[in-house]
């Protein structure tokens, strides 16, 4: 008799550690993102010489910095949505070619086209990290002084090309 009461602490014990691994193996998008941070406080190496900061940003206007590699496919899908972005909105969308070379990433634009305003270097992903970075692709959205107003984890969708637009149109005081 009393053996079935000791099993009812165990058996929720049991229950719950197996609802708790569904959770973190099965986040909802945007479940681990930060908010209100802003842009890493360093200079990228340009792809073509020189650095390059972008808090406060380049061209003192929000703009749009998108994480990508030679290697990764899902960033050759999101190519022509982003090349619309760029073109959309001309000279705010910025590159952060991340644990790539320099010879790769040129390829990889020379045969996709670039719709980047300008591509700076992360050879060893310490700046992608700084960024907040889950995995290529990634874009984030930065005001003209540095903060970080949106993140879009994973390749842009039309409605993440929507969010971004919507974001780099926006008047900032």
């Amino acid at each position: 008799m009393k053996r079935w009461i000791a099993a009812i602490p165990v058996t929720a014990l049991v229950l719950f550690a197996g609802l708790a691994g569904w959770e973190l193996s099965h986040p909802k998008k945007g479940d681990f993102e930060r908010i209100s941070r802003t842009a890493p406080d360093r200079a990228f190496e340009r792809l073509e010489g020189g650095t390059l900061r972008f808090a406060p940003t380049p061209n003192g206007r929000t703009i749009a910095v998108n994480l990508f590699a030679s290697w990764c496919a899902p960033c050759e899908a999101e190519h022509p949505r982003l090349t619309a972005l760029a073109e959309a909105h001309p000279g705010q969308v910025y590159g952060v070619l991340y644990k790539d070379t320099p010879a790769n990433g040129r390829k990889f634009l020379e045969e996709l086209g670039n719709p980047y305003a300008d591509i700076v270097l992360d050879p060893s992903g310490q700046g992608g990290l700084d960024f907040g970075l889950t995995g290529v692709p990634e874009t984030f959205v930065i005001s003209a002084d540095g903060e970080i107003l949106e993140h879009i984890a994973g390749p842009l969708d039309a409605a993440a090309v929507k969010q971004v637009g919507e974001a780099l149109a926006a008047p900032r005081p």
